[in-house]
């Protein structure tokens, strides 16, 4: 008797299909073999900016304050130049509220002082011009004394030549005279009349060399007037001189300080507008680490942080530096953001949906931190753009497009743990252009 379910596990009287199944899928599995395969390199890494100018910029606390007033608070968004916090000064140095004005009046009084030696020096410079103008008067009047004692001195001299002269000749007359008396031929009354002749002459000629002496002597006292004079002007010329550098150097030193202190106005007003913290650009109010009025910051503390609302949006991706060789400006990296619902077949890019294609255009020479290189990404014009809600920090997966090749060799490349074929990138065009050449 023949049991049901014998038949119904044994069908050896029934055709097959396993064998075409097979066949089928063997052929297929060849085939599949010989399908391209697009290389890549797959990395990680974030949003960021290309320009530093729109990253998320800290807010610092320029100087040592207390807050007084905050005109935000965390998510609110602002525009650049909006006032963020209010600080008050903590500083003994600076605590007084008429400083700046206190200040000014020490820079006019400096000034006032200034003013005052210039006026000295001014005036010294008449005294100068008084003192060389008596000095050259005075010296004039000695010069005419002694040009007029000189031609006293020549009368005189002429005068005591001419009283030689005459008593030479007396002398003549009363030796001729007392031999004519010692003869007897002259009286003797007439002797002593000659004798009194030749006596007024001596006398006479004696009375001019006195005055040649006197004369001589004047224009010595004269000469020597003449150079006291030149040696007190020079004294008094010296002084008041000295009196007008002195001054000069009063008027430098006073013009330093009022430099000095027109730079600590400066600096004093300066100060007072950083009393207010203000936004650098347009952006978001994130990350604020102080609770409320009263506390204190100090010099550079950081407040928090504007995130800018107008970002060129770019990657930053982290590279081994095993794959460094195979990422050139110009390649084609496929992105895939974080929150954003993503396909991917790696290898075949074209078919994936929630990628997003942007090119390298930078590739940092030094390693980072995490020992990887780091390189930028910018968007795809020619692709398809961006999502617009992406925010600075967002996790991104990146897929670095290689070269196309069989997937039997990649297969085998990867058995045998080969790296991705090296190659050169000529232009910035998508692998998918490169294919349709």
């Amino acid at each position: 008797m023949q049991v049901q379910s014998y038949d119904k596990i044994y069908q050896i009287h029934k055709k097959s299909r396993v064998k075409r199944w097979f066949l089928f899928i063997f052929i297929a599995g060849i085939i599949t073999l010989f399908l391209p395969w697009t290389q890549n390199i797959k990395v990680k890494g974030n949003v960021t900016s290309l320009y530093q100018s729109q990253r998320p910029q800290q807010l610092n606390s320029p100087i040592p304050g207390r807050i007084i007033k905050w005109n935000v608070k965390n998510g609110d968004y602002v525009k650049k130049g909006d006032t963020l916090l209010q600080l008050s000064e903590i500083k003994d140095d600076y605590l007084d509220p008429l400083l700046v004005q206190r200040t000014q009046e020490q820079v006019d009084a400096k000034k006032g002082v200034r003013d005052y030696y210039e006026a000295k020096v001014g005036t010294a410079k008449n005294q100068l011009e008084a003192l060389n103008a008596s000095r050259d008067l005075k010296l004039n009047q000695v010069k005419i004394k002694l040009i007029q004692l000189n031609s006293k001195l020549i009368g005189e001299q002429a005068e005591l030549e001419a009283a030689k002269n005459e008593l030479k000749l007396s002398e003549d007359q009363f030796a001729r005279q007392k031999k004519m008396y010692d003869e007897g031929l002259v009286s003797l009354t007439q002797f002593q009349q000659r004798s009194i002749s030749y006596q007024n002459s001596i006398a006479k000629k004696t009375a001019y060399e006195n005055k040649v002496a006197q004369t001589q002597q004047e224009i010595l006292n004269t000469q020597i007037e003449q150079n006291s004079v030149t040696q007190d002007y020079n004294e008094k010329l010296s002084k008041i001189e000295g009196e007008r550098f002195q001054s000069m150097g009063q008027i430098e030193g006073s013009d330093g300080d009022i430099a000095k202190l027109q730079n600590q106005v400066a600096n004093y007003k300066a100060r007072q507008g950083l009393y207010f913290i203000i936004a650098s650009q347009d952006g978001q109010i994130v990350s604020l680490n102080k609770a409320g009025i009263g506390e204190v910051l100090k010099d550079g503390e950081n407040i928090g942080t504007v995130v800018p609302t107008n970002v060129d949006y770019a990657v930053e991706i982290y590279i081994k530096p095993v794959d460094l060789p195979l990422v050139k400006e110009g390649q084609l990296v496929m992105s895939i953001f974080d929150g954003f619902p993503a396909i991917v077949f790696s290898g075949w890019p074209d078919s994936s949906y929630g990628t997003f294609a942007g090119k390298v255009v930078a590739v940092e020479s030094n390693i980072s931190a995490n020992g990887m290189f780091k390189a930028l990404i910018i968007e795809d014009e020619k692709e398809k753009k961006w999502p617009p809600k992406i925010k600075m920090g967002t996790g991104v997966q990146g897929i670095a497009i290689l070269n196309d090749v069989p997937i039997w060799y990649e297969l085998w490349r990867n058995i045998n743990g080969f790296p991705p074929d090296y190659y050169e990138v000529t232009n910035a065009k998508p692998a998918k252009d490169e294919k349709t050449k």
